[in-house]
C-alpha cells in the first residue's frame, strides 16, 4: 500500500466515479482503475460497490477512507514541517475544544504567536470532548481544551484560569425568564434539550435519573440547539455566554440553583513529539498557566 494509492482513493470516495476522480487527478481512468484493484488485492477485501455510474464505499471501504484521511493529512503535515528553514517558524497548530467562552484563553495565545511568527497558521475544530479526544489520539489536533469532567488521565494538561457556569436558556417571553435561577423543581415537566456533556454534568443537580425528564432533543453544538430554543421547543441546559442573550436576542439566560460551575482543562498527549510550531504555543501556554 503506498501514499500515492491511499490520495487516489481518497479522491475516487469524493467524486464518486473513477472517471471523475481520474480527470482531477490527471491521469488516465484504466490508470486509476488499476491502482485502486491493487490496493484491493493488498488489503484483502472490496472497497467499492461499482455500479453503472458510480461507485460507493463498501464497509471495508469507509474505514480505509478514515484512516486514510489521517495518514494523508499527518504526511502533509511533516512534509511541510521539514521545508521550513531553521531560522523561520511555520507550520500549522491545531487546537480542538468544546464550546466555551474559555476559549478566549486560547484566542489570546493564538493572537500573541501569530505578532511573533506570522508564518504559522492555526487550525480550530470545535467538537464535544469525545470527539476532541479522538481526534488528539489520531493527531489530527495538537491541543485540546476540554470542559467539565473530561477523562484527562492520558493526556498532559494544564487548568485554565477560567470557570464556566451553567443554566437554562429559554425564550425571552418564557416564565423562567423573570426568574433569577432556575431550580430543578422549575424545569420539572418542562421539555428539555440536553448535550451529552450536559447528560453527565446534570444529573446529581436535577436529583432524579435523567431517563425520567422529558428530553425531547439532544445536540452537540450550542447554535443549532439555541434556534430550537428560540422557537419554543424546550429549554437548552448549557454553559453561559456562549450564544447571544441580549435584550432582542430572543433568548434568556438563567443560572441553574444550586450553582453548577466547570473548570477548563487544555491538554495534549503524554510524550508527543511537536512541530516547531506547536511547541511555540506550548511554550506560551506554559509560560500563562503553568505551575
Amino acid at each position: 500500500m503506498e501514499l500515492r494509492q491511499l490520495q487516489y482513493f481518497l479522491m475516487v470516495a469524493r467524486e464518486g466515479t473513477i472517471s471523475g476522480a481520474a480527470s482531477v487527478l490527471h491521469v488516465s481512468q484504466p490508470a486509476l482503475s488499476r491502482q485502486m484493484q491493487e490496493l484491493e488485492r493488498a488489503l484483502g477485501c472490496t472497497l467499492f460497490e461499482r455500479g453503472s455510474r458510480h461507485v460507493t464505499l463498501t464497509e471495508p471501504g469507509m474505514r480505509l477512507r478514515a484512516r486514510a484521511e489521517e495518514i494523508v493529512d499527518l504526511v502533509g503535515r511533516t512534509e511541510e514541517e521539514f521545508r521550513v528553514s531553521a531560522d523561520t517558524l511555520a507550520g500549522e497548530v491545531r487546537v480542538g475544544g468544546g464550546e466555551t467562552p474559555a476559549m478566549g484563553l486560547v484566542a489570546d495565545v493564538v493572537a500573541e504567536l501569530k505578532d511573533r511568527y506570522p508564518l504559522v497558521r492555526f487550525s480550530l475544530f470545535s467538537g464535544n470532548a469525545e470527539a476532541v479526544s479522538e481526534r488528539l489520539e489520531t493527531g489530527r489536533v495538537d491541543f485540546g481544551v476540554f470542559v467539565g469532567h473530561a477523562d484527562l488521565s492520558r493526556y498532559e494538561s494544564l487548568r485554565l484560569p477560567a470557570r464556566d457556569r451553567w443554566g437554562a436558556f429559554v425564550r425571552e417571553d418564557d416564565p423562567l425568564a423573570a426568574l433569577g435561577s432556575v431550580t430543578p423543581e422549575d424545569l420539572e415537566g418542562r421539555p428539555l434539550i440536553l448535550s451529552e456533556q450536559a447528560g453527565r454534568e446534570m444529573g446529581t443537580w436535577f436529583r432524579r435519573d435523567l431517563a425520567e425528564l422529558d428530553v425531547v432533543a439532544t445536540y452537540n453544538l450550542l447554535y443549532n440547539a439555541a434556534l430550537l430554543a428560540r422557537r419554543g421547543v424546550g429549554c437548552v441546559v448549557s454553559l453561559e455566554g456562549i450564544v447571544d442573550t441580549s435584550e432582542g436576542s430572543g433568548l434568556a439566560f438563567r443560572p441553574l440553583d444550586p450553582e453548577v460551575t466547570a473548570d477548563i482543562f487544555i491538554a495534549w498527549k503524554r510524550y508527543q513529539s511537536f512541530s516547531p510550531a506547536a511547541e511555540a504555543f506550548l511554550a506560551e501556554v506554559r509560560r500563562r498557566w503553568g505551575a
